[in-house]
């Protein structure tokens, strides 16, 4: 079967579309209101128009206002909406995020302006994901903190070196061939990973892990477990291994790392919750851009 060609869409195309902030509202416009046939006020035909030097439509027949960037990230914000779109292009096109700081280079906006675009942007990559199933890998790692720090945490049987002095935990656990759903915890004992497992895999579910201790209670659960030892230098055993969350945990922390230096553990969800978004969607035809700018009318 022939490989379905995934959508491009690039700065060329984005400049030819989005050549002002009046193509911009037309395009939230077109998202919010566009199935609607008939005037929700005079119930007359659906016919707006664009109302000069405001960011709202008006009807043809009775002159009701509609306000499509009401309730979205965007409501409120004096910054141009081309300059929020772009800087949402360059979030869906950037595999290692995006900088407050690098957005005010692009943009030519202040960094408090820029900060809170990212901020707000990051709203749209929290989702609800379906219950995992099939075969899904479990496994938690550990953000933050100074690698100076790891050799004042003597390891003991009992925590190996999961330390959370320095660092903010993040629960994870991916279906091969399918999503994610990564979580900022508190800590990594029974009482947060059981909740964690029985709302998001499904009892039917294989699941693998590490040697980690908590993971022994998975049986107990009803699940079928398999682990492998780290510990031992052993990290597959048959179709038994944490591979595809260990590369997803690589990419996060390396991204954190490279392009933000470092994240408040007030704000670790949203990251983790952008990156999450992009891991789901690695396979989908449509341009994540197009995605986001129709998630963009979640309210706020």
């Amino acid at each position: 079967m022939d490989k379905i060609k995934k959508e491009k869409f690039t700065i060329k195309q984005f400049n030819e579309k989005y050549i002002d902030d009046n193509a911009c509202l037309h395009q939230i416009f077109l998202n919010r209101y566009s199935y609607l046939e008939n005037c929700p006020k005079c119930n007359d035909k659906f016919s707006y128009h664009k109302v000069t030097d405001r960011k709202c439509y008006a009807c043809a027949y009775c002159g009701n206002q509609l306000h499509p960037l009401a309730d979205t990230i965007f409501h409120k914000s004096s910054t141009s909406l081309k300059n929020w779109f772009y800087a949402i292009f360059l979030f869906s096109t950037s595999k290692n995020g995006v900088s407050a700081k690098e957005l005010e280079r692009q943009l030519g906006v202040t960094y408090k302006c820029a900060y809170r675009i990212a901020k707000q942007i990051r709203k749209l990559f929290d989702e609800n994901v379906s219950m995992l199933t099939n075969i899904v890998e479990i496994d938690e790692t550990y953000v933050g903190g100074k690698e100076i720090n790891k050799h004042k945490h003597k390891k003991t049987p009992s925590n190996q070196g999961r330390s959370l002095k320095t660092k903010s935990a993040v629960l994870g656990a991916v279906e091969r061939q399918g999503n994610i759903i990564a979580k900022v915890v508190n800590h990594t004992q029974s009482s947060i990973v059981k909740p964690f497992v029985r709302d998001n895999i499904c009892i039917t579910a294989e699941v693998k892990t590490d040697e980690y201790k908590v993971y022994n209670s998975l049986k107990f659960m009803g699940y079928s477990h398999d682990t492998v030892d780290h510990g031992k230098k052993e990290y597959v055993n048959g179709d038994t291994h944490t591979n595809n969350l260990e590369g997803f945990w690589s990419q996060l922390k390396r991204s954190i790392n490279g392009t933000y230096h470092s994240v408040s553990p007030k704000y670790l969800q949203t990251y983790v919750n952008e990156f999450a978004y992009r891991y789901n969607r690695r396979n989908d035809i449509t341009p994540l851009f197009k995605s986001m700018i129709k998630k963009v009318l979640m309210l706020v």
